[in-house]
């Protein structure tokens, strides 16, 4: 038996016995009257950006405006938007073959108005490197994928199936160094979610 075998092992020994999640059903009460408003507002107090679009090509328009220099790799995986990316996704890649992503587009599978978020999981992303390693990242949603408050958020995917996930709001940011804030230190420098009208 490995070093790593032994660890794993007397942390399964002693494992706690699992509790019964809290009942978090009066939280259910919480709203807010403008969703979207809220969402938008959070999203940018915190550096991202939010544009509310009708359908695909307005989608298209603003990332073409937006990224259309020469030599800036477009990754997409959202086969709506495949063809403003720049380059193909590869069946997973090492995450050093998407160091050099500019803009990553990708679908998230809902938002969260408390906290200007968006939950994805690694169907969505191929890699779960895709939205940390690229310099700007932007999502799409839909408008009826809004939910109010994490603990919303939770109740949703408290019963799914999932082998990896993460709630991400904004652009990395960081102000430890001489209280001096900095963005993309960590992650990507902006980011932008597309609000699809259902």
């Amino acid at each position: 038996m490995s070093s790593r075998d032994k660890i794993l092992a007397a942390v399964a020994q002693n494992k706690p016995e699992a509790k019964p999640l809290p009942n978090i059903a009066p939280f259910k009460e919480i709203g807010y009257t403008d969703i979207i408003g809220q969402y938008e507002a959070v999203l940018t107090a915190i550096g991202g950006k939010v544009h509310r679009v009708s359908n695909w090509d307005e989608v298209k328009t603003i990332v073409k405006e937006k990224y259309n220099a020469q030599n800036v790799r477009v990754l997409s995986l959202v086969p709506e938007l495949d063809d403003v990316a720049t380059s193909a996704y590869e069946i997973n890649p090492a995450a050093h073959h998407l160091a050099d992503v500019e803009l990553a587009l990708i679908k998230a599978h809902f938002g969260v108005a408390e906290n200007g978020s968006v939950w994805v999981t690694e169907e969505l992303l191929g890699h779960r490197a895709v939205p940390f390693i690229c310099q700007h990242l932007a999502a799409v949603i839909t408008a009826s994928n809004l939910v109010d408050t994490m603990h919303r958020a939770y109740m949703r995917i408290g019963s799914e199936t999932y082998g990896w996930g993460a709630f991400i709001a904004g652009p990395s940011k960081t102000a430890d160094i001489e209280q001096s804030l900095v963005l993309g230190a960590h992650g990507p420098r902006s980011m932008t979610v597309f609000i699809l009208q259902d």
